[in-house]
């Protein structure tokens, strides 16, 4: 049984809304986003500043529903300035032949200049004869043929 750790969440280039030096750790997100891609309270996260290149993984703390926060807290605040654009990831770790039997679902916001869902997209590995398929589709055009999602819950807008 081999293990993969694959992408299950992303938020695309939303705007670093504030960066508190004296809090002692993590990122505070909008609670709305983090929930839209299934992202939990206290879960790793990676950021990538697009601004600027640098890397660092921290862990999420929820911000005030609909405020569109992305606050970079503690020391990692030191590599983001607000305004900046970053990437933020979730990974899961996965059974390689379960993914090749039953695919993967990864959810993905693509912001707005304001951290609002501009565009959300279901990337997804879809079994095909032994190997996978990858497909990114917007929610509203997922083929009703797609595997079932994580917990074997369909796949729906």
């Amino acid at each position: 049984m081999s293990k993969i750790r694959l992408m299950h969440a992303k938020l695309h280039r939303v705007r670093v809304t504030e960066a508190n030096v004296e809090y002692m750790g993590s990122v505070t997100i909008d609670r709305e986003l983090i929930e839209k891609v299934g992202i939990l309270p206290l879960q790793e996260v990676w950021i990538w500043n697009v601004n600027n290149g640098q890397r660092l993984s921290t862990y999420v703390l929820p911000g005030e529903p609909g405020s569109g926060i992305v606050c970079i807290n503690g020391a990692a605040a030191h590599l983001c300035n607000p305004g900046d654009e970053v990437i933020i990831a979730a990974y899961q770790e996965c059974d390689r032949e379960e993914v090749m039997r039953n695919g993967h679902v990864a959810k993905v916001i693509i912001a707005d200049e304001h951290n609002r869902c501009q565009e959300f997209l279901y990337q997804q590995l879809i079994p095909n004869r032994g190997n996978v398929e990858f497909h990114s589709a917007p929610s509203a055009i997922v083929p009703t043929n797609w595997v079932n999602g994580p917990l074997n819950e369909p796949v729906s807008a």
